[in-house]
């Protein structure tokens, strides 16, 4: 290939080009006797030429999308990242997709989740979940009383049945078996209707960073237009104060709202984040539970 492009190029060129890539070629030698000189050296060049010639098997492979690794050679690359320095580890790794970095993210997340969740001890003494009777017991009480919450349900039944249950097992149930019948209350509709441009819906959720720090986000859409308004982030440890800094930031140089949407989340119940929508003169609403905002 060098001798391809020097042959349509003069003399004088071709003889500088030539002492040019001599010299370079000199450096590399130099810069890799002093590797093998060093500490590990032998270990970490043969390691590296390895995995760079099998790098490039894999991408001569005839293949328009990007190349399909094997557990081969998963299992080859990894091997020999291991002998190699970390700081020519990010000049090697030419073959890395985004989607399995988001794959890796995504399943460290569930076994971080799986650690602080799970118990240590392989098998748990005692039966596994509740009966299909007390199942049907708590969904058919949260259905004669919506207005019930879980710790009011365990009382009832606990002076029933005498059966001694805890408000979290009955808010297990009600996610699993549980779904309201819906109706109960205007269409969202009939409320945009009303309320046009005038309402905006707001919600929080839980995210990862690539660290695994959790953090909470905030989203405001208009509903109207279903246009976002903006976002506010914030550490895991959430309290009235922080939900009310990451609302102003996310609207911040926006005119406000009449109405604000909000679900039943109690992070929306804080005396501060009342206070701070009273200041700003904006009407809360709360939605109905299974209906989309």
């Amino acid at each position: 290939m060098v001798e391809r492009r020097l042959a349509n190029r003069p003399k004088t060129v071709k003889v500088a080009l030539r002492v040019k890539l001599l010299f370079i070629l000199i450096g590399h030698l130099l810069v890799t006797l002093a590797r093998l000189a060093s500490p590990g050296g032998l270990r970490s060049v043969a390691a590296e030429s390895l995995a760079v010639k099998h790098q490039l098997l894999i991408m001569r492979r005839s293949q328009r999308r990007a190349p399909n690794l094997t557990s081969w050679d998963r299992l080859m690359l990894g091997f020999c990242t291991l002998s190699v320095s970390s700081k020519r580890l990010r000049k090697m790794a030419v073959i890395v997709k985004a989607s399995t970095l988001l794959r890796l993210h995504q399943a460290l997340v569930k076994h971080k989740y799986h650690l602080l969740y799970t118990s240590k001890r392989s098998r748990r003494p005692g039966p596994k979940g509740p009966s299909s009777a007390l199942i049907a017991a708590v969904v058919e009480m949260k259905r004669r009383n919506p207005h019930f919450g879980c710790r009011e349900i365990a009382e009832q039944i606990s002076r029933a049945s005498g059966i001694e249950i805890n408000k979290d097992v009955v808010r297990r149930i009600l996610i699993q078996y549980y779904r309201p019948a819906l109706g109960d209350g205007p269409s969202w509709l009939a409320v945009i209707g009303r309320c046009k441009d005038s309402l905006w819906s707001v919600d929080l959720f839980r995210c990862e960073s690539i660290l695994l720090r959790s953090y909470w986000v905030m989203a405001v859409m208009d509903v109207f237009t279903r246009r976002i308004i903006g976002f506010g982030v914030t550490a895991a440890n959430l309290d009235g104060p922080g939900v009310c800094r990451m609302f102003n930031r996310a609207v911040a140089r926006q005119s406000m709202p009449k109405y604000l949407s909000s679900d039943h989340d109690p992070l929306f119940r804080f005396q501060r984040w009342l206070a701070n929508l009273r200041i700003l003169k904006i009407d809360e609403i709360k939605s109905i539970p299974s209906t989309p905002c």
